[in-house]
């Protein structure tokens, strides 16, 4: 028993700093001798204090977590054997640009003439700008006149095409004549455009994602014959590009939002 005490009075120390050294902040702790004396004055036994490692708290990766991640810049002509980024980014500044078209053409407090101009309008002999098949005027303040002289047999498919272009209009027939009264300016009409601009901007990044899934498995297929961190680079900057795009998107419908509220 007395042999068994003197032991675990031996081994105490390095215990209880083993387990104390779990609990320090530091990722290594120097290596120390220490001694250890027993009740009846004589020194024995030594031991080391040794590095260890500590692994991420919930708290320090939560810590960590929403930093910006490093932006990759690769040079789009040391990969164009692979993939052209150069391509890539036009498409998806060509879905930025038919979205900003889209603001400018159909989402107006005001609705002028210009505004029709580009309805598409579906006929038996295919799709037409309404510009292109009636004669656009203003008749007053409150009132556009479509004239369908040229081609009264479009009448109905125009018709259709401004009621359906989601600008709020009720056009009336008057023969040949369509009219077209403008829309009182209220705040529910005012929300209905805000609306309309928030579903033209999810349309338009379902079509970014199409462009960025093209890039994506046009990439895939020369996975066997470029390096695999070349490859996730490669993925990195398409996905970067693609989150620039969305961010850039999210920017034009907030100043549209504003102007459409007032």
């Amino acid at each position: 028993m007395a042999l068994g005490l003197r032991c675990f009075r031996w081994v105490q120390p390095g215990f209880c700093n083993s387990l104390s050294v779990l609990t320090k902040p530091v990722s290594e702790v120097r290596l120390r001798n220490t001694s250890v004396t027993w009740n009846d004055g004589q020194q024995c036994g030594a031991y080391l204090t040794v590095p260890i490692r500590h692994f991420a708290t919930k708290k320090a990766k939560a810590k960590g977590k929403g930093h910006p991640q490093p932006r990759v810049n690769i040079n789009a002509s040391l990969v164009e054997d692979i993939i052209c980024l150069e391509e890539v980014n036009v498409e998806m500044k060509s879905v930025v640009e038919a979205l900003k078209d889209s603001f400018n053409k159909n989402l107006n407090i005001r609705t002028s003439p210009g505004s029709l101009d580009h309805i598409t309008v579906t006929t038996g002999d295919g799709k037409f700008a309404l510009n292109q098949i009636g004669q656009i005027s203003l008749k007053s303040p409150q009132l556009i006149l479509v004239n369908m002289t040229n081609f009264p047999e479009c009448t109905a498919a125009a018709i259709k095409a401004i009621r359906e272009s989601g600008m709020n209009l009720n056009p009336e027939v008057d023969g040949t004549v369509i009219r077209v009264p403008i829309p009182i300016v209220t705040r529910e009409h005012r929300e209905m455009l805000v609306k309309l601009a928030k579903q033209n901007t999810n349309k338009a990044k379902d079509v970014l994602r199409k462009v960025r899934t093209n890039a994506m498995n046009k990439l895939k297929k020369s996975k066997d014959t470029v390096a695999e961190d070349t490859i996730k680079l490669i993925e990195k900057q398409i996905g970067q590009m693609a989150d620039d795009t969305v961010a850039e998107m999210d920017k034009h419908l907030a100043l549209k939002t504003k102007e459409l509220l007032g």
